[in-house]
C-alpha cells in the first residue's frame, strides 16, 4: 500500500536516487532494489513497525543500524562520512531513520553493501525480489520473494 499523496516516481528520484548519488552507490539496480524493499518492507506508509522493532520506510531494525555503524562504517572513513552529512550530525541513532527519509534510504544501502553477492540485473523484478530476502529480510523472515516480485516490477516500472 502507498501513502496516499505519496508519487512513487517522486520518491524514487527526489530520496534514493539522490541519496544514492550522494554516497556514492547510486545504480540502476541498486535504485530499483531500495524502492522495491521500501514497497515490500513499509509499503511506503509505516514509519515503525506494527509488532516489532523495525523503524522508517525500510523497516531497518535499531540493532541491524548499530550493528552497520560499528562492524562496517566505522572501518569506512569516506562512506560514514557521507551517511553522516546526510544524517545531520556526527552520531546518527536509530531513530533517525524514521524521521529523515535520505538518512533511512543510505542505511538500507549499506546494509545491502554488506552483502557477498552482487546486485541483480536493475530489470530482474525476480532476482532482487530474492535478493532483498536473502539479504534483507533473511531467510528466517517473513518475506515471500515469489509474492513479492510484483512490488519489485513496480518499482522497476516507476
Amino acid at each position: 500500500m502507498i501513502a496516499p499523496g505519496l508519487h512513487i516516481s517522486q520518491f524514487k528520484l527526489l530520496i534514493i536516487r539522490t541519496t544514492l548519488q550522494e554516497i556514492g552507490l547510486a545504480s540502476d539496480a541498486a535504485v530499483n532494489l531500495l524502492l522495491g524493499t521500501a514497497l515490500v518492507e513499509s509499503g511506503i506508509y509505516f514509519l515503525r513497525q506494527l509488532r516489532g522493532p523495525a523503524l522508517g520506510l525500510w523497516q531497518m531494525e535499531p540493532a541491524t543500524h548499530d550493528d552497520c555503524w560499528h562492524t562496517f562504517l566505522n572501518q569506512k572513513a569516506d562512506l560514514a562520512q557521507a551517511v553522516r552529512l546526510i544524517a545531520g550530525r556526527e552520531s546518527p541513532s536509530a531513530s533517525l531513520l524514521i524521521s529523515n527519509l535520505s538518512y533511512a534510504c543510505a542505511m538500507a544501502r549499506i546494509k545491502y553493501l554488506r552483502a557477498p553477492s552482487p546486485l541483480p540485473l536493475a530489470t530482474d523484478a525476480t532476482g532482487l525480489s530474492a535478493y532483498h530476502k536473502q539479504f534483507y529480510n533473511t531467510p528466517l523472515g517473513a518475506a515471500d520473494p515469489t509474492k513479492n516480485a510484483a512490488a519489485f516490477q513496480q518499482a522497476i516500472n516507476a
